[in-house]
């Protein structure tokens, strides 16, 4: 019973809603890199190699072999760098876009916590501590001339 209640808690709270909701949205931007690094990056990348097709790049280290009739007796042995190096490219892009919007966000955080910026609201509780901070160097001030 008391699992069921913290897990309530738990749910209620919005914390399993906001995970799921990055959940959607990063399956969602997976999509979309795996659309621009195999549809956008990878054909000029192919074309200026001659055509080479980055997936099937592979450093062969057994033969496949097959008998007389051509069925499979043992599979190839290889090394699949052209994948890694398509995975590497996802893995950059996505890196890259992350920091982008990271820093986007920390610029409208930062513009939102100015309490000398009258173009974007501030947050109630930045603008009381901002006045919390100014009567204390008032009081700091008035203090001093006392003694």
């Amino acid at each position: 019973m008391k699992l069921f209640k913290e897990f309530k808690e738990f749910a209620v709270k919005g914390n399993m809603m906001d995970m799921a909701i990055g959940i959607i949205i990063g399956a969602a931007f997976n999509k979309v890199i795996d659309v621009l690094v195999k549809k956008i990056f990878l054909p000029p990348l192919s074309l200026l190699t001659g055509g080479v097709n980055f997936q099937n790049r592979r450093i062969i280290l057994k033969e496949a072999v097959t008998d007389a009739a051509g069925t499979l007796i043992t599979d190839e042995v290889a090394i699949g760098y052209g994948a890694l190096g398509e995975v590497l490219l996802d893995f950059l892009i996505i890196g890259f876009t992350v920091f982008i919007i990271v820093k986007f966000m920390n610029r409208l955080r930062n513009k939102a916590q100015d309490t000398k910026d009258e173009t974007v609201a501030t947050p109630k509780d930045i603008e009381l501590l901002s006045h919390l901070t100014e009567l204390m160097e008032e009081q700091n001030a008035l203090l001093k001339a006392k003694q």
